[in-house]
Order: C-alpha cells, then sequence, then structure tokens
C-alpha cells in the first residue's frame, strides 16, 4: 500500500460508498418511499370510478383544489418577487440592524403555524390593527383568499430568501462593473446579466415556495374561515375525510396532491436541466 492511499484510507471520516447507500437507500424508503407507496395503493385499490368519485368528482374537493392550488400560485409568485429583493438587500447593502433583519427571515422556520395564522387573523379581522381600516374600504383579508395568500406568504418567505441568497452571493459583481463601464443602464445590466444568472435559483424558490404553500394547513386554517366552496383548502378536506372515517376519501385527495407536487418537481427539474444544456452549449 503506496503512503498516499494509506494516508486518504486513513483522512476518510465517512463509511465507504456500499454502507453509506444501502443507509441512505433504508432511510428514505422508510420515511418516504414506504408511506408514499401505501398512499398510493390505496387511492389505486378503489378503481378508477371509486377514486375519481371521491377526488375529481365531488364538487365540494373540486373547489378545494381550487383554493389551495390558486393561492399557492399567487403566494409563490408574490414571495419570489419580494423575497428577491429581501435577499438582494441583505447580501448587496450594508446598513444598520441588517443582521437582525437576516435573522428575521428564519422566524417563519421556528414559529408555529398555528400561531402565525392566529397572529395574522387577530391583525386582519375586520376589528384588527389593520382589518379595521380596510373594512370601511369593502376589503376583507382575514376569511378570505386574501388572508390564504398572506398566510401562505409568511410560511414561504424563508425558503424562498434562503434558496436565492447563495446565489446572489456568488453573481461575478465584475460583470456588472464591465457592463456599466460600457454604458449599460441598471435596468440593462439588471434584465441582461443579473436575471440570466439568477434564473435557476430564482426558479428553484419559486417552486420551493408553491411546494410548500401548497401542503400547508396550520397557518390557513385560522385565517381562511373555512368556509365551504369558498375558503376551503385541499388538505382541510384531509382532514374532514379522516373525521369522518373516508379513509378512502382521504387516500384519494392526499394521492392527487402526491401527484401534483410530483409533476411539478419534474417539470421544474426538466427546465434545469433544460437550462444548463442551453448555457453550456
Amino acid at each position: 500500500m503506496t503512503a498516499s492511499s494509506k494516508s486518504h484510507k486513513q483522512t476518510r471520516v465517512l463509511p465507504g460508498f456500499g454502507f453509506g447507500m444501502s443507509l441512505g437507500l433504508g432511510y428514505m424508503t422508510l420515511i418516504m418511499v414506504i408511506p408514499f407507496g401505501v398512499l398510493i395503493a390505496a387511492a389505486l385499490r378503489m378503481g378508477w370510478t371509486g377514486f375519481s368519485a371521491k377526488a375529481l368528482l365531488d364538487p365540494r374537493v373540486l373547489a378545494a383544489y381550487q383554493v389551495s392550488f390558486g393561492s399557492a400560485l399567487t403566494a409563490s409568485v408574490l414571495i419570489t418577487l419580494f423575497g428577491f429583493v429581501v435577499s438582494w438587500v441583505l447580501i448587496r447593502y450594508r446598513f444598520p440592524g441588517r443582521r437582525m433583519l437576516d435573522a428575521s427571515v428564519d422566524i417563519p422556520f421556528a414559529l408555529p403555524t398555528s400561531v402565525s395564522g392566529i397572529a395574522l387573523t387577530t391583525l386582519y379581522a375586520s376589528t384588527g390593527w389593520i382589518g379595521q381600516w380596510l373594512a370601511p374600504l369593502g376589503i376583507q383579508v382575514s376569511y378570505a383568499l386574501p388572508g390564504i395568500v398572506i398566510a401562505l406568504m409568511l410560511i414561504s418567505l424563508p425558503f424562498a430568501v434562503r434558496t436565492m441568497q447563495p446565489a446572489i452571493m456568488e453573481l461575478d459583481t465584475e460583470l456588472e462593473a464591465a457592463a456599466a463601464s460600457l454604458g449599460a443602464s441598471p435596468g440593462q445590466i439588471m434584465a441582461k446579466i443579473t436575471l440570466p444568472t439568477l434564473a435557476p435559483a430564482i426558479l428553484t424558490a419559486f417552486s420551493v415556495a408553491f411546494a410548500r404553500s401548497l401542503g400547508e394547513f396550520g397557518s390557513v386554517y385560522f385565517i381562511s374561515g373555512n368556509l365551504p366552496f369558498k375558503t376551503e383548502i385541499a388538505p382541510l378536506m384531509i382532514i374532514m375525510k379522516l373525521e369522518q372515517y373516508d379513509y378512502e376519501g382521504a387516500a384519494a385527495i392526499g394521492a392527487v396532491m402526491l401527484l401534483a407536487a410530483f409533476v411539478l418537481l419534474l417539470i421544474i427539474n426538466i427546465g434545469q436541466w433544460m437550462r444548463r444544456r442551453y448555457a453550456t452549449a
């Protein structure tokens, strides 16, 4: 055994590939593959007729899908935009209180979502600090779709910001300086250099925010009011089915949500792969 190979073997901290791969696959199987497989199997046992009746043809369930997907899409677009601005300010500028602002971004990670929902409901209710000024204008936030969007934006903010921050940090400022020296305006630099470079990170931030928003329950439960055909979300329908001992109905709705998340992530990954291939061509 040579000295170099002996040194490499001695400095190896993690176990070998075979053991590590087996441990990783075993963990993923227990935590993810088996539960999701059981969910899909339960949906398949119903047959197409039973599945469609419980998950695709029920008007109340369809209305819940519309609220969930529509609110998640709206919240993801908005939080990706605002999250980009927050990330840009935290990385590119130095100002008093920057570290505190950066740390406050992670508050939704540690805060129970139900607490977020209660706080938002109290704030935006017709008698709340903000809601009392919106009510005379005919603007209802709590117990309406705007409240759901605000709740989803709150809980998905750290996911969007923490996804885009590393990309902004690694952005080559010399390219921006070179473009500025050649007469490019700030808008042209942003459109031609900054945004194309950050596009994969922005797309990833959007997908992560959308996936997180799609499965949110705690904060939405309190601020939405859970009005049938108006503010009920798909996760709430799953809970209601379980409380009614309709396990097949809950499995059918869960399978639809799982399939939607899988298709979304597949599309995002294909888009990122095509972009990387185009960039290296």
